[in-house]
């Protein structure tokens, strides 16, 4: 508490005066402040509510696939579980955005094939190859490439460019053969084509130039064009060769004439991850 004091120096009674109004100022405000914290005690007021905020959810919203193509390394690679395939491996890592692409002509069977595929793997199987069927049958003229998710319109636009040249045309395989993947995982038997192998050149030469286009792998140099027929995970070309001409035999004589298996290529074909795009060859 601040006190003025006179600018002259006054006389006692006053300076006395004046120090005993100021302790009687002093003791009445203590009494004051003890009766008003003794009331205090008595009425308790009431507490304010703190507002308290909720936090932000921490449930992240999922990134746009988009995003993923622009940035695969950060995209983790998936394992897959080869039992769910009948054993078969990928030939490349799957990852996200990349689709397996291949260009085919598709083949329909007859209805005495189905006894003859029966006839071949009941053959094979003696000599200890037990084959799987293929579940669709086609002739490739690309090899199996990978594919950018947003490649694949361009991609397409472009193949059916290059194709415009390219007219209806027949060809027939009857010759058995062993084939084996790159990595040797895989084994199939198959049968090659034995005419029409000029015109199938001829659309290979054809897609390789879009492909080329996109860095990607062309077709092998000396191709041999076939239908595969079955197929085991393993290399098993060995036991197949060996057993050719056996298998051969159910070819030539089946029903007393020589099999055929005639492919009407008036429809190529490009499959790229769960889609198939059509390119209908004129007459």
């Amino acid at each position: 508490m601040l006190v003025g004091y006179s600018s002259s120096s006054g006389d006692e009674s006053d300076a006395a005066g004046g120090e005993s109004n100021a302790s009687e100022d002093h003791n009445n405000k203590k009494s004051s402040s003890f009766e008003k914290k003794k009331g205090d005690e008595n009425c308790c007021p009431l507490k304010k509510k703190l507002k308290i905020e909720e936090p932000f959810p921490t449930t992240r919203l999922p990134l746009p696939d988009c995003l993923f193509d622009m940035f695969p390394e950060d995209v983790e690679a998936q394992t897959e579980d080869n039992t769910l395939h009948n054993g078969r491996v990928r030939s490349f890592k799957h990852e996200r955005g990349n689709w397996a692409t291949y260009v085919y002509f598709p083949y329909t069977p007859e209805e005495e094939f189905g006894e003859l595929m029966e006839a071949l793997m009941s053959t094979a199987a003696a000599i200890g190859v037990v084959l799987i069927p293929q579940e669709e049958f086609h002739l490739s003229v690309s090899q199996t490439v990978v594919l950018r998710h947003h490649w694949i319109q361009p991609f397409i636009q472009s193949l059916k460019a290059a194709m415009v040249p390219c007219k209806r045309f027949v060809c027939s395989a009857s010759r058995l053969k062993a084939y084996s993947n790159a990595e040797k995982t895989r084994t199939f038997l198959g049968v090659e084509v034995v005419t029409g192998h000029a015109q199938l050149l001829n659309v290979v030469h054809l897609v390789d130039r879009t492909l080329t286009d996109y860095h990607l792998d062309t077709f092998y140099q000396d191709p041999s064009f076939h239908v595969s027929l079955a197929w085991c995970v393993g290399d098993f070309t060995v036991q197949l060769q060996q057993s050719l001409h056996t298998l051969q035999n159910l070819i030539d004589n089946h029903e007393g004439e020589p099999f055929n298996l005639w492919l009407d290529c008036s429809e190529m074909r490009c499959r790229t991850g769960n889609k198939t795009f059509r390119f209908p060859l004129p007459s």
